[in-house]
């Protein structure tokens, strides 16, 4: 069975930096839409950074000059470079892969599945 493993979250200041990294097993990242999503207390999932099978990447507004998302398709592992840390991006971090069939390689996280148990990473001011 396919596994998703989130790791390197953690407490830094605001303006600190970490890196997440989402170890795969049972699956080869390389040949799928990979996402990093997050989700906060009493809030939605949402996108954070996505990254197509050909390398592509799609960021919202609200992470796009911060977040980098990239993969290491020989150690299977993706990850999420996240700079100039802010109170708001508080939340639980997790990875997953795009659905098998028509769905786009897009932000919407019920187009993804596999979703680890996730990451703490806590920004405080």
């Amino acid at each position: 069975q396919e596994e998703l493993v989130e790791s390197g979250g953690g407490s830094v200041q605001a303006g600190g930096s970490l890196r997440l990294s989402c170890t795969a097993s049972r699956l080869e990242i390389r040949n799928y839409c990979m996402g990093w999503f997050r989700q906060a207390p009493g809030k939605e999932r949402e996108a954070v950074a996505v990254i197509a099978d050909h390398g592509a990447t799609n960021y919202p507004s609200s992470t796009s000059d911060r977040f980098t998302i990239s993969k290491d398709n020989h150690k299977n592992i993706l990850y999420l470079q996240m700079n100039m840390l802010k109170p708001e991006d508080t939340a639980m971090y997790f990875c997953a892969r795009k659905r098998s069939g028509r769905f786009p390689c897009s932000r919407v996280p019920s187009n993804f599945e596999g979703w680890g148990h996730g990451t703490q990473v806590t920004v405080s001011s």
